[in-house]
């Protein structure tokens, strides 16, 4: 009955955080062809260039953390620990949220030398600081959604979704509205309000929901016993998950700084670069990341019960759990490889009226497979607590597309680095399995 109960869960959470993820990037992804018909790929390509720092930021102060959350509160809640669960959260998104505060005064104050020295281009200045006052609304947010997702109340957080997308879309279209009726130029401020606006209303919507759920608790939520020691459990398991993902950020950072200038090495202007940049990673990436609202619904609900099942020691449990998900993951993989090849042509001109766009497209087809059940693995592994794997596995993957952009882009064009997406995304996935198999194999003896 137990299992029955928990399957249930599993399926109730994984369904409602799967409608949520459709719709959201339904809602982006309408977005987006709203902003390549305003702000144009080289506006796109511009607006792109500020993630990698974003990212960044986001690694150091909520990259680790989240993922401990959700470990930490689903193990606690198995053995009946409900105090300490949710001492755990209080502890681990004040610590993360009073680290973002300070990594926001630090971009802000050198977002002009993050620009010029690091991105290469002055125009994301302005950008880059209107972006940072963003991270800890996002940070406290992550942190939330964490928890929730620890006690499989997908419903919130899926709600939260939901409401920061349709934000973002509501202020960045009421934004256009008035610039146009006023005559100014639409650039890729546009879409970094629509970002800062988003992500406040998700956090007072995330703020409301946690206080409404704490004041109805029965149980003291102040009377935190031992908080360092909490808080030295909680740094011990995020730390070396923080500094994984710190590296892997900074090096996907450099890969995405890279492309525009070696693109010019291979002849490309820097407008031509930008916008080559934009339509990649503003349009064909996102079209082929569309179906991991699926995916990421699985991993998301996989983490907190494989650590559940770990701390239970219920080994057989997470072995059923991988070779399900191998198998669905594969056949979601195959059906919209296919969908993508045949379709190409349709998606990028009927979509985004780019032909450059149809070509990604088509190209990136065949990393489907790979790149759903890797996507998914890696869920479990971090539900495992493998962070050296998981790290080992990222810095492969990343260190092959960075060999690609140094000495193929520059001879072969975007279509080198497209090669070298396909590559390390079916090793990345090999990869994951040899660590899985490793780990039960490890348990089993």
């Amino acid at each position: 009955k137990s299992a029955m109960n928990h399957t249930r869960t599993m399926l109730k959470g994984t369904l409602i955080l799967t409608l949520s993820g459709f719709l959201t990037k339904i809602i982006g992804f309408l977005y987006r062809i709203f902003l390549s018909q305003t702000i144009g790929s080289t506006g796109m390509g511009i607006y792109q260039l500020i993630f990698p720092i974003h990212a960044l930021c986001f690694a150091l102060t909520v990259g680790g953390i989240q993922t401990a959350i959700s470990r930490l509160v689903a193990a606690k809640f198995a053995k009946k620990e409900d105090s300490d669960a949710r001492a755990v959260f209080l502890i681990a998104t004040s610590f993360s949220t009073l680290l973002s505060i300070l990594v926001t005064f630090f971009l802000f104050h050198y977002a002009d030398w993050f620009a010029i020295h690091i991105l290469f281009e002055p125009q994301c200045t302005s950008l880059l600081k209107v972006s940072s006052l963003s991270i800890p609304m996002g940070t406290f947010h992550s942190c939330v959604n964490g928890y929730y997702f620890a006690r499989k109340k997908t419903l919130l957080p899926a709600l939260s979704q939901l409401i920061e997308q349709t934000a973002r879309v509501a202020a960045s279209y009421l934004l256009w509205l008035v610039w146009s009726q006023e005559g100014h130029a639409i650039t890729p401020m546009l879409a970094v309000f629509g970002l800062f606006f988003g992500e406040f209303i998700s956090m007072l919507f995330a703020l409301f929901i946690t206080i409404m759920d704490f004041h109805s608790s029965t149980q003291p939520v102040l009377k935190i016993i031992r908080p360092f020691r909490q808080l030295k459990e909680i740094l011990a398991f995020s730390t070396p998950l923080t500094c994984n993902r710190l590296l892997v950020n900074l090096l996907h950072s450099i890969e995405s700084i890279l492309i525009p200038g070696h693109l010019r090495l291979f002849g490309m202007t820097q407008q031509t670069a930008l916008s080559v940049y934009g339509v990649l990673n503003g349009m064909a990436l996102p079209l082929i990341l569309f179906p991991c609202a699926i995916t990421n619904a699985v991993s998301v609900m996989l983490l907190p019960s494989v650590a559940e099942h770990q701390a239970l020691g219920n080994y057989d449990n997470i072995r059923l759990c991988i070779q399900k998900t191998i198998r669905y993951c594969l056949i979601l993989g195959f059906l919209f490889t296919f969908s993508f090849f045949f379709l190409a042509d349709f998606l990028g001109l009927f979509l985004f009226k780019n032909e450059l766009a149809s070509t990604f497209i088509r190209t990136l087809s065949f990393i489907c497979p790979c790149l759903y059940l890797s996507s998914t693995l890696s869920g479990i592994l971090n539900g495992l607590g493998q962070t050296g794997p998981y790290f080992f596995q990222n810095m492969t993957g990343l260190s092959i597309r960075l060999l690609f952009v140094f000495f193929v882009i520059p001879t072969h064009g975007i279509i080198g680095y497209l090669w070298g997406l396909l590559l390390s995304e079916l090793i990345t996935t090999f990869l994951t399995l040899f660590f899985l198999h490793l780990f039960l194999k490890g348990k089993c003896l």
